[in-house]
């Protein structure tokens, strides 16, 4: 079933490219034409893609894997942050920290300060300083959680990412490549595809056309989660009923083998008897 269609693509404004000088050859295939300069996206090729993006993302959630949304554009930053967050996804809608992805530790340590800070506020360890050491670690603080906040949860390397604006990210795309992490991307026509594993070519500027696609990807995500829900819960209902049919077949094997042990008692006594029958002759 198609997740979306030509009519909510055209609605949304999916169909405007960039000026037709600013265009990437790469991207030739997926434009229908070009209007008063400007270049038009095949939207029926669009909405392919979407579906196929949707299908690979739903199968990486069911899989338990977590998808890093990067969008540091200000016009789709709300949209990134509250679709990620409907599917408990991590995501980037500030500067893109350079190394988050090749230097992951690194930026796991800061996550982990900004922790620390929050556990020693909390037990009063702070509370001796000055007002001015505490404004700084207050100010150090606010400046995490601005920038690492949203992905304070992502204990190691995501196993896809999902990118609004692939030009605009592209030290997040490099990095992702070098590490052989699938990308996802909503690809304008001035954008390069070639570094994209999911192309999704469509209008990456304006916030209705990237909030339609992320409504078609993110329900897939969450379809996925459900899966996923579903597939533990049924796990763990076989487990249970396995443990209560041991529980249940116990007492019969303890039956079983007493009956054994009781008739092969007899044979056993009736043995040494025949033995000693030739000795008396």
């Amino acid at each position: 079933m198609a997740r979306t269609n030509f009519d909510q693509l055209l609605q949304a404004g999916c169909h405007f490219g960039h000026l037709k000088r600013k265009w990437n050859p790469a991207m030739a295939p997926y434009i229908y034409t070009e209007r008063n300069g400007i270049h038009i996206i095949d939207l029926h090729k669009t909405a392919a893609k979407i579906d196929e993006a949707a299908d690979a993302l739903k199968q990486i959630a069911k899989s338990g894997k977590k998808i890093l949304f990067v969008a540091t554009k200000k016009q789709t930053k709300e949209v990134i942050a509250e679709k990620a967050t409907s599917v408990n996804m991590p995501y980037v809608i500030e500067r893109w920290p350079g190394g988050m992805l090749t230097n992951f530790p690194t930026i796991r340590k800061a996550v982990k300060k900004m922790t620390n800070i929050d556990k020693l506020m909390n037990d009063g360890t702070y509370g001796n300083l000055s007002k001015r050491e505490l404004l700084q670690i207050t100010r150090q603080r606010a400046k995490l959680e601005k920038n690492l906040g949203s992905i304070a949860d992502l204990t190691r390397l995501p196993s896809a990412l999902f990118v609004v604006d692939v030009l605009k990210e592209q030290i997040a795309v490099r990095e992702a490549n070098r590490l052989g992490i699938p990308v996802f991307g909503i690809v304008d026509t001035n954008s390069d595809p070639n570094n994209i594993d999911f192309v999704i070519p469509a209008n990456d500027d304006a916030k209705d056309s990237v909030e339609v696609i992320l409504n078609a990807c993110c329900s897939a995500i969450a379809e996925g989660l459900e899966e996923r829900k579903a597939e533990k819960a049924d796990e763990k209902a076989a487990d249970a009923q396995a443990e209560a049919d041991e529980e249940e077949a116990k007492p019969r094997r303890q039956q079983a083998r007493k009956a054994r042990k009781e008739a092969e008692a007899p044979a056993e006594e009736a043995a040494p008897a025949e033995a000693e029958a030739p000795a008396a002759e």
